[in-house]
């Protein structure tokens, strides 16, 4: 079986009937396409741009195996003509965007994609799977980074994200927005992720002795001794651990990192568990937590100072629970030179190249966004770049470490008003006035 990613029938089925329009009729013409997200979710003040680099691998591999047309043609949905501009097929186009880690606001385009009109619009199903997911996942992870800095966060979140593709960017996304690093295995080796891993509460309850699997677990793993301890009475087992466990593994040379909890009270039982350990003589042995976290959770758990070292987050952050979907979209923004503008209610379009120029105040707090054509130069930084020409690459492959850097001082530059997880404080890029003028200009020229 073809990996998915790779996979270029992993689209929608119109795309593949637009195309075949689209050659038909000989409109091969250069098509200029941006994907934005309309408005923000009322739980998002920002969103944190990822999925860059898996975009840029789909472009550049993009291509159609023999199964993959013979399927095509035994379908008898396709004519001839299409089968065989898919043999050959190659992303022959341009892409500008804004940088993995990038913060970004309503209608602001992250991504602009220049290629003639039956390319720029087949990969569009799989450009908007991409970017969504990550973005939606690194936003929500950017939540939790503020939330609890200087906090150890890790994800845990692969068993509940909806499919294995998405546990392992899941993974990548949290890393880039500033977690430590993933229980996901597979992020290591595909992306140099850091991984971390503890002990499920089966393992102690396949034991007659709790204090005995605790030392089992030890054994097993010297360097990495995280003991859950909640699974009968926690802190019953907390006192096991200063009592037994510890003076035990101490002469065997192996030091217990930390004690983790998966349940109830959390900030009751870290500062009962927290009491146990310092005055049990176990003051190093650090509190890790899990269980439904997320960054309105730890927002609560450190306002009643909790004890707490770190923190598994898992299923509402792979899944964004508070804010499951951005209202995203990759729209035909210019079509043989010529301008395009979607009028539809609620669903309007800025027409043309665009692009976004940030300002900053003296402290280097974000001050405000202008969005503006191309070529009309604004105050500010401009954010969107050229990574593509042609087909290939204008840079070499980011490091993911760069990425996370580059993430982390987006962050440092969030106004306190955005940093927030509460709160109606909102940030809306300001259209400039030429902007404004073709849009109203193309209006006008519409004939129905």
């Amino acid at each position: 079986m073809k990996a998915i990613g790779n996979d270029p029938l992993l689209t929608d089925l119109y795309q593949l009937s637009m195309l075949q329009g689209y050659l038909e009729q000989g409109m091969e013409e250069v098509a200029v396409f941006e994907f934005f997200v309309r408005k923000l979710p009322p739980e998002r003040r920002f969103l944190l741009a990822a999925g860059l680099e898996q975009v840029l691998d789909y472009l550049l591999n993009l291509s159609f195996s023999t199964d993959d047309l013979a399927w095509l043609e035994a379908s008898g949905r396709f004519s001839p003509a299409l089968i065989a501009y898919l043999q050959d097929f190659r992303f022959t186009g341009d892409v500008h965007a804004m940088p993995e880690g990038t913060l970004f606001f309503a209608d602001e385009p992250i991504l602009r994609i220049t290629a003639p009109l039956p390319q720029a619009q087949l990969v569009e199903s799989r450009v908007i799977n991409l970017l969504h997911y990550q973005t939606l996942v690194a936003s929500k992870a950017a939540r939790c980074v503020l939330a609890a800095p200087e906090k150890l966060l890790v994800d845990f979140g692969m068993r509940r994200a909806h499919g294995s593709e998405a546990a392992l960017l899941a993974a990548r996304a949290c890393y880039i927005a500033g977690f430590a690093g993933t229980s996901t295995v597979s992020a290591a080796p595909s992306f140099d992720i850091p991984v971390f891993g503890t002990m499920a509460h089966s393992f102690v309850q396949s034991h007659d002795d709790e204090s005995q699997a605790f030392e089992h677990f030890a054994h097993t793993q010297p360097d990495n001794v995280v003991l859950l301890i909640d699974t009968y009475d926690t802190e019953r087992a907390a006192e096991y651990v200063v009592e037994r466990v510890a003076p035990r593994l101490r002469r065997a040379g192996i030091r217990i990192k930390a004690v983790r909890l998966d349940s109830g009270d959390l900030a009751m039982h870290a500062r009962k568990v927290r009491r146990i350990l310092d005055e049990g003589g176990c003051p190093e042995i650090r509190i890790f937590v899990s269980g439904n976290l997320d960054e309105y959770e730890l927002q609560s758990l450190l306002g009643k100072e909790a004890p707490i070292d770190g923190f598994g987050i898992g299923t509402r952050l792979t899944t964004s629970a508070d804010a499951p979907y951005l209202d995203c979209a990759y729209k035909l923004q210019e079509y043989a030179g010529r301008p395009r503008r979607k009028k539809s209610e609620g669903k309007a379009t800025w027409p043309g190249r665009k692009q976004v120029f940030r300002r900053f105040d003296e402290t280097g707090k974000l001050a405000g966004d202008t969005l503006a054509l191309e070529d009309d130069r604004q105050d500010g930084q401009p954010l969107i770049q050229q990574v593509m020409r042609g087909g290939e690459l204008l840079y070499a492959r980011k490091d993911l470490e760069a990425i996370r850097l580059y993430a982390q001082n987006q962050l440092a530059g969030l106004p306190s008003t955005l940093r927030c997880s509460e709160g109606r404080h909102t940030y809306e890029a300001e259209v400039s006035p030429a902007l404004e003028a073709l849009a109203r200009k193309i209006d006008s020229a519409r004939t129905v």
